[in-house]
């Protein structure tokens, strides 16, 4: 009976601190310009079609989607060293990076295709392969936008691409 009345008086506590706090600011998402100032040693690059200076990147752990999209990259045009830094910042806000990321209004996958049956143009695999997600993803912005950065920078203005 002890152990049970100390746990009500816990819930009651926890209950009480829940309606008492209150949210007093939310963190500021860095926006490019600031991320490259505050990176030290980063040298800006061209070929960002408008979407600013960005900063160069190094390769992403082997094995990974962010592998993947990396070296996938260049078969569509894009430099990996400038661009992957913004299309990581798009997917990492859009789906974690997860193959079966799904949100409410059908958008699916990493990079968030609405719907995502769209991504069956890429391979009859596009729900369960990540790679035939990122194809698509890269497909759809170097066609909507010319780069990964000038997508990032829509997203920024945005929050969606």
């Amino acid at each position: 009976m002890t152990v049970l009345e100390a746990a009500r008086q816990q819930m009651i506590v926890m209950d009480t601190a829940t309606h008492t706090m209150h949210q007093v600011g939310a963190p500021k998402l860095a926006s490019t310009a600031s991320a490259i100032a505050a990176t030290s040693g980063s040298t800006g690059a061209g070929g960002t079609g408008g979407g600013g200076t960005v900063v160069n990147f190094p390769p992403p752990n082997p094995g990974t989607a962010q592998s993947t999209a990396y070296n996938m990259m260049s078969s569509f045009g894009f430099d990996p060293k400038t661009q992957f830094g913004c299309l990581n910042n798009i997917w990492t806000r859009e789906s974690g990076w997860r193959y079966n990321a799904a949100n409410a209004s059908g958008a699916y996958g990493i990079p968030q295709a609405l719907p995502g049956s769209k991504m069956a143009s890429a391979g009859a695999d596009w729900q369960t392969n990540p790679a035939t997600q990122i194809k698509w993803g890269l497909g759809y912005i170097k066609s909507i936008y010319g780069t990964p950065c000038s997508a990032w920078a829509f997203w920024e203005g945005h929050s969606y691409y």
